[in-house]
């Protein structure tokens, strides 16, 4: 890790939505360490500032990416970014989902909104050693259909089951209409034999994370993506302090059973 934006450029562009961007990156100069799924990174827009985005996509899974939705000025920055522009990065940080885990039992990934974007090289690598796990579930949510990032690689992933819901259909919409743990029903998994990755609003997480242990997965094998306001990345500013734990280092991914009443003290 270094403390100094490493120069990358961008070498591709994907529009998600109407407000979120895929970019793809490789540095200009000698790389950083690999990330690990879940981890994040401190992307800087030069002349603006810089904000954590977790990595979308890992070395193994196509090359160093990030999916950025513009909400303010540096993220409007990085959504702006064309092809042959040069953005810095600084990182690892924190920790990861941690896969390895779940080898041998069922695999379930319940992501909301732009949540997926810190599953999806779970999800890829997951899918890449099918001999490693038993069956691999994905369920999506979204608040419309327009807000759904990778619709068509979502689609073609081979999965045991792939549910995707919205809240607020379109006109030509023909899925499902409701939160996303309304799909947990169709998965196919053993509760008790089954490793939980969720990632999305701090709502949805609870509202997941409790269905989960309310049907028997165990707190310890739900592992949740969390969100504080991070700064420094190192742990030395406070800024995403969370009771005991400061995100950018014992987080964002914790195990449900560690986040649980942490997130249940209001305000905290």
């Amino acid at each position: 890790m270094t403390a100094v934006p490493v120069p990358h450029r961008v070498v591709a562009r994907r529009p998600e939505t109407a407000d979120t961007v895929t970019l793809r990156l490789e540095p200009v100069g000698a790389a950083l360490p690999d990330f690990l799924p879940g981890q994040f990174a401190m992307v800087h827009c030069f002349g603006r500032g810089e904000i954590p985005v977790s990595v979308s996509s890992v070395r193994a899974t196509g090359g160093l990416a990030h999916t950025v939705r513009s909400v303010g000025a540096v993220s409007d920055g990085l959504c702006a970014a064309r092809v042959g522009d040069v953005v810095g990065i600084r990182g690892p940080y924190g920790t990861s989902w941690e896969l390895e885990r779940a080898r041998g039992r069922d695999v379930l990934v319940v992501a909301g909104g732009i949540g997926l974007a810190p599953l999806r090289p779970l999800i890829l690598g997951a899918l890449a050693e099918p001999e490693k796990y038993r069956r691999v579930n994905v369920l999506v949510g979204a608040r419309t259909p327009g807000d759904l990032i990778a619709r068509k690689e979502v689609g073609s992933w081979a999965t045991a089951y792939t549910g995707v819901t919205v809240d607020q259909p379109a006109a030509d919409w023909r899925g499902d209409v409701g939160v996303v743990t309304q799909l947990l029903g169709r998965a196919h998994f053993d509760p008790e034999d089954t490793w939980a990755f969720v990632c999305g609003p701090e709502p949805m997480i609870r509202a997941t994370a409790r269905e989960l242990t309310h049907r028997g997965v165990p707190g310890d094998r739900i592992r949740v993506s969390l969100e504080r306001n991070m700064r420094c990345a190192t742990g030395h500013c406070g800024h995403c302090q969370l009771g005991p734990l400061l995100l950018c280092r014992a987080g964002p991914v914790v195990d449900w059973e560690l986040a649980q009443p942490l997130l249940s003290t209001r305000e905290l």
